[in-house]
C-alpha cells in the first residue's frame, strides 16, 4: 500500500486557501487580517465532502496542523468553518 501524498495548500487572495489532495482540489477559509486557517469539525467535513474527500479529515488536519505551524499561524477547527470542493 502506498504511502498517501502530503495535502498541498496555497493562499489566494479572497481568504480562501486553496487545498489539493491527490489531484483534486477544495477550498478553505483563510483570514488574512491576523492570518488565521479555519477547517470544519469532522462531522461538517464528512457531511459535505464527495465520494473523494470521505474518510480523508484526519489527513487534510494533520497536514494543515503541519502548515499552518510552518507559516506560524493558527488552525482552527470549528463547525461555522465553509468549505467547497470542486
Amino acid at each position: 500500500m502506498s504511502i498517501p501524498s502530503k495535502v498541498q495548500f496555497n493562499p489566494r487572495w479572497k481568504e480562501e486557501l486553496v487545498c489539493m489532495m491527490d489531484g483534486r482540489q477544495f477550498i478553505i477559509e483563510m483570514t488574512m487580517g491576523v492570518y488565521t486557517a479555519y477547517l470544519p469539525s469532522e462531522a461538517k467535513w464528512e457531511q459535505a465532502a464527495p465520494e473523494w474527500a470521505a474518510g480523508q479529515w484526519e489527513r487534510v488536519r494533520a497536514d494543515a496542523a503541519a502548515w499552518c505551524e510552518g507559516q506560524k499561524m493558527p488552525l482552527v477547527i470549528e463547525d461555522r468553518a465553509w468549505i467547497h470542493f470542486e
